[in-house]
């Protein structure tokens, strides 16, 4: 496996086991037996360093599924998962993961839930904090460090779990709708500010969402799942439109809605199967 292939995911396989309603993992490897979920089929995908990826598809498709076998929280039924070409075991260390829900504790204030992923390895608190307000003023956030959660908006609650990821200098990114709860506009405002803050160390992403128009003006590749179960990825798009971007400007550009078109015919079959499905 190449070191500059950051994550590589060859056929895997999520099945839930149904005696334990668990997912397999290397000690239970095999096909799936009656009464399992088989909820990821030979899925294969690479994400190079410095490549941004965002992955689509049906809800329920498997999409962070997928996502959390590469950070380690889930092992393959089946399959092999490599990080920087060494075979992943345990946690990616490597990894920083920015999920749909804050992850802020609520009694500490900004600073403080930005400085704690270094204070845990061992930082000192004074060398902690001072990263931490640079990486506040990084997101914007400069002068809100003594705010708590509960006294600023979804937006720059965003913005405080995005520098909360940054502090640790992960090699990936691993998004799991990371803007979903936002609305449009500040959706749009967090997509400049992560192409922004990508642009200068390029770090592998892998990026889940349901916003097809959001993966083609953040992403180099936007790869489509098909509907489950025994998802597996069936598309595998290059978005080539022009770096840097802006994720608002470039919806306007007539080479996205060519792409959107060419994505969406393919995405449209697969989302049809899994309303219809829900709705039988």
């Amino acid at each position: 496996m190449k070191p500059d292939i950051a994550i590589s995911l060859e056929h895997i396989d999520i099945i839930y086991r149904a005696r334990t309603h668990a997912v397999g993992d290397a000690r239970d490897s095999g096909p799936a037996r009656a009464g399992d979920y088989h909820a990821v089929s030979q899925a294969t995908l690479s994400v190079q360093a410095g490549e941004f990826v965002s992955i689509v598809g049906p809800t329920g498709c498997g999409k962070s599924t997928l996502l959390n076998a590469a950070s380690g929280l889930l092992q393959p039924s089946n399959g092999d998962v490599s990080i920087f070409g060494a075979t992943l075991t345990g946690l990616n260390a490597q990894a920083g993961y920015l999920f749909q829900q804050d992850a802020l504790m609520p009694w500490k204030t900004a600073l403080e839930n930005v400085a704690i992923g270094l204070e845990v390895a061992g930082i000192d608190t004074v060398t902690a904090r001072d990263k931490a307000e640079h990486w506040l003023a990084q997101v914007g956030l400069q002068g809100f460090g003594a705010r708590y959660p509960h006294q600023m908006s979804g937006g720059q609650r965003k913005r405080v779990g995005l520098a909360q990821v940054l502090i640790r200098n992960p090699a990936i990114l691993l998004m799991d709708e990371p803007f979903g709860p936002l609305d449009a506009q500040t959706r749009q405002i967090m997509g400049n500010l992560l192409l922004t803050l990508w642009a200068q160390e390029r770090k592998a992403v892998l990026f889940v969402t349901h916003d097809l128009e959001e993966a083609i003006a953040l992403s180099d590749r936007v790869v489509i799942m098909s509907s489950g179960p025994k998802s597996t990825i069936i598309g595998d798009y290059r978005i080539d439109l022009a770096r840097p971007r802006d994720a608002m400007d470039v919806r306007l550009d007539p080479g996205f809605h060519a792409i959107h078109r060419a994505i969406w015919d393919q995405l449209r079959g697969e989302v049809m199967k899994a309303y219809q499905g829900v709705s039988a």
